[in-house]
């Protein structure tokens, strides 16, 4: 019989971004990962959608702001407390001011603040963004421990030119040395492509730089940025060094675009990440 008074006690994140219908993206897949990763993982819905708004049209759209100060505020009046802070998807000039609120209201001594500043994809900022967001999720990133931008959001952080294709090891220390001058305790750079056939995560803290890109699958999914986030949010927990926890979710969403790639899914309903998900409970 299992001695459950030795098990560890279960640590608590708080997820802030958006929660669609259809479509494996933001708390639909933030949940079940961190769960079976033995986090539990509260929700501050940022806006509830019918979809994603990938690849889809006619979807539904409701707006939260509204209600997501009321949220937090019952919360910190009934005592809770989070061992983590996971901000994603934000859809106004407005949620980042209230994030930032719930950053300061929640952050204690030891709390984790992870930040995927989601603003855009392969040069271009998705619709919605202005320039006042990318300031506002710029001085979001600040207030982090870790951020998890791709290589189009570091260029819009930066205000650096995007650049495609290949990105050698030093060109993506640079990178990240110019997000950690944002204020950042440490940054991950996803989507670096140091060579022909692999793409994979930079990382850079004070205590160094490394780069893992394991081999591509030569497919391209919605929702992948989410996994890698959440897995590395939830190894990170586990205790795990950046480096090593960068390793695991880029192995992970590797894993799940092959798996989808072999169950032919289409792109815009996100990856198959549901069969692997008992391999996160080993991370």
């Amino acid at each position: 019989m299992t001695d459950f008074a030795k098990l560890p006690p279960l640590r608590r994140a708080a997820a802030v971004m958006d929660l669609s219908g259809f479509g494996r993206c933001s708390l639909t897949v933030a949940l079940p990962i961190l769960s079976v990763m033995g986090v539990q993982t509260s929700c501050l819905p940022t806006a509830v959608l019918s979809t994603h708004t990938g690849g889809f049209t006619g979807y539904t759209f409701r707006d939260l702001t509204g209600d997501m100060r009321p949220f937090f505020t019952h919360w910190k009046k009934e005592g809770f407390a989070f061992d983590a802070l996971y901000v994603g998807y934000l859809g106004s000039v407005e949620q980042i001011a209230v994030v930032r609120d719930f950053i300061d209201t929640f952050r204690g001594e030891n709390t984790l603040v992870l930040v995927d500043p989601v603003m855009g994809d392969h040069g271009r900022l998705y619709s919605r963004f202005t320039d006042e967001m990318v300031s506002g999720i710029r001085a979001l990133c600040a207030r982090a421990d870790v951020i998890v931008p791709n290589m189009t959001e570091a260029a819009f952080l930066t205000d650096t030119p995007y650049k495609e294709g290949k990105c050698s090891a030093a060109d993506a220390r640079e990178i990240c040395g110019r997000l950690l001058a944002l204020g950042a305790k440490s940054a991950v750079l996803t989507g670096v492509m140091p060579r022909q056939g692999s793409v994979g995560a930079a990382c850079l803290t004070e205590n160094g730089f490394s780069l893992y890109a394991p081999r591509r699958v030569p497919a391209q999914y919605d929702g992948t940025g989410d996994v890698f986030a959440s897995v590395l949010l939830g190894a990170l927990m586990r205790g795990k060094k950046l480096p090593a926890a960068c390793r695991a979710a880029c192995d992970f969403t590797r894993d799940c675009v092959a798996l989808s790639t072999a169950h032919h899914v289409d792109m815009h309903h996100g990856v198959d990440f549901e069969p692997l998900l008992s391999r996160l409970a080993k991370i």
